[in-house]
Order: structure tokens, then C-alpha cells, then sequence
């Protein structure tokens, strides 16, 4: 199946795996494009990337740094995200490409794409 990057309905759900194992569901609450948003449901197995994506959240808001974020450790965490975890669409197919970010109210961010990003810039376009 084809998932052009457009706008999916507010209300679908997408999944997030470890493995074979569902760690999360994100339910689209709206767009921004090129981020989508969602809320999310946290299940068992999701505890041990909490910290993760709390690392990412400190790059983001680097105090240090005069753009505001630590663009070598954003895109660290990103690499290591999609090491890690896996994106299906509604339907249940793979996602190819995606940035995600799960923020601690509940609340996620993600950009996705239907073909795999370059091997030579995992981070591109993600800031």
C-alpha cells in the first residue's frame, strides 16, 4: 500500500514497536506540517525509552547552545530512536522513516516519510 506524506484523519491511530511488542499508540489530535501530532497512549514496554526520549527533549532545549538545541545529540537520539523502535501505520505497515518525539505531557510530535531516509545524513530534516 502506498501512504503518500499528507495529512491522515484526526483519530487514526498509528503504533510504535520494540520488536514485535506494541510500546505505543499515537492517536493524531492535529497538524503543523510538517509535524503531526498526537496523543499518547504508553503501554507495557515503553518504560525503558522514557529516558531516551527525555534526552531528546534536553537537546532540544539546549541552554548552552545559541540556536537553542545540541543538533549532534538531537540527531543521536534520533538514530538511536529508530534503532530501537519501530512505526506502523493505522493500517499496520511499516513506516519507513520517521522523527518522533514523545514529550513528558503526553503529548507527541513526529514527522514521517514513505521512503527510507539517505544512509549519509541520518538527521537531515530533522530540525
Amino acid at each position: 500500500m502506498t501512504h503518500p506524506n499528507e495529512n491522515p484523519p484526526v483519530g487514526d491511530v498509528w503504533r510504535l514497536h520494540h520488536g514485535d511488542r506494541e510500546v505505543v499508540r499515537l492517536t493524531v489530535t492535529g497538524f503543523d506540517m510538517p509535524w503531526m501530532y498526537a496523543a499518547v497512549e504508553e503501554l507495557p514496554g515503553f518504560e525503558p525509552f522514557r529516558p531516551l526520549f527525555a534526552e531528546q527533549e534536553r537537546a532540544l532545549d539546549d541552554p548552552d547552545d545559541p540556536d537553542g538545541l545540541d543538533a549532534d545529540r538531537l540527531d543521536a537520539c534520533d538514530a538511536r530512536i529508530r534503532a530501537a523502535l519501530t512505526m506502523t501505520y493505522p493500517d499496520g505497515t511499516p513506516v519507513p522513516e520517521f522523527f518522533l518525539r514523545v514529550h513528558g505531557d503526553g503529548a507527541a510530535g513526529r514527522r514521517w516519510h514513505h521512503d527510507p531516509f539517505g544512509t549519509d545524513a541520518p538527521g537531515e530534516g530533522s530540525r
